[in-house]
């Protein structure tokens, strides 16, 4: 994709593909007049409000943060709030992202698919410590804080789960999303699990050792998260405690 040179409006075809539970799936174009700072959730709203009211995707915050409308754009997994029209051909592609539930349209139940993958590792703080909701909390090098909120950065939209080549070959994989809140969770001294722990929950072929380092979900993570490094890291440290 190659930014255009600046040659007044163009009209966009957005091509679409129609799909849910009671609609045999096909793709249906609109044309819309481009405008200046368009992204692609602008033109999806305006087909919407002024060609198709049934057109299913999803958004709430417009601003990169909540992941809701993430979608195959020409065919890469990619959020339609940050996906600037200028950027893209006149033919733009939509498709709802694989691997989720399908909702309809360009709409999916990513929620489902997190719930599930944070229930199954657990990806809450571990402790036997009583809570005490009066005390004032306990200080943290501000490195490892940092480090800490680098991993919370990701918002679940799922780009990386649509980019994984071992998801569309086995669906009990955790995917990088998963790997992910391991890595945090191990980083942060308030949990007082092992790597024992964990290695039960991600030691095996739908843990980190599934992973075929394609790298699809680094190539195309919104927020720029060092999966790579997360994965690579973890597959050592879980390879050591399965020696053991």
């Amino acid at each position: 994709m190659k930014p255009r040179a600046s040659a007044g409006p163009r009209t966009l075809t957005l091509r679409i593909l129609r799909c849910g539970p009671d609609i045999d799936p096909h793709w249906q174009d609109f044309r819309i007049e481009e405008t200046e700072g368009m992204t692609l959730f602008i033109a999806l709203t305006e087909v919407r409000a002024h060609q198709d009211p049934s057109l299913q995707f999803d958004f709430v915050c417009r601003a990169g943060i909540c992941g809701s409308c993430a979608m195959l754009i020409n065919g890469r997994p990619g959020l339609a709030c940050r996906s600037l029209t200028r950027d893209l051909d006149p033919l733009i592609t939509l498709a709802p992202l694989p691997v989720f539930e399908l909702i309809g349209d360009l709409s999916v139940n990513t929620g489902k698919w997190m719930r599930g993958t944070a229930e199954r590792l657990e990806t809450w703080i571990h402790t036997t410590a009583e809570a005490d909701l009066t005390a004032v909390e306990a200080p943290m090098e501000p490195a490892l804080a940092e480090a800490i909120y680098e991993l919370d950065r990701c918002i679940e939209c799922g780009c990386c789960v649509a980019a994984c080549g071992t998801l569309r070959m086995r669906e009990d994989f955790v995917g990088a999303v998963g790997l992910n809140k391991i890595a945090r969770f191990r980083l942060d001294p308030r949990d007082e699990r092992s790597d024992d722990d964990f290695y039960e929950l991600i030691g095996d072929d739908t843990g980190v050792f599934g992973c075929m380092s394609l790298l699809g979900c680094h190539d195309v993570c919104p927020k720029g998260l060092s999966l790579q490094t997360q994965i690579a890291f973890l597959r050592r440290k879980m390879a050591v405690t399965g020696l053991k």
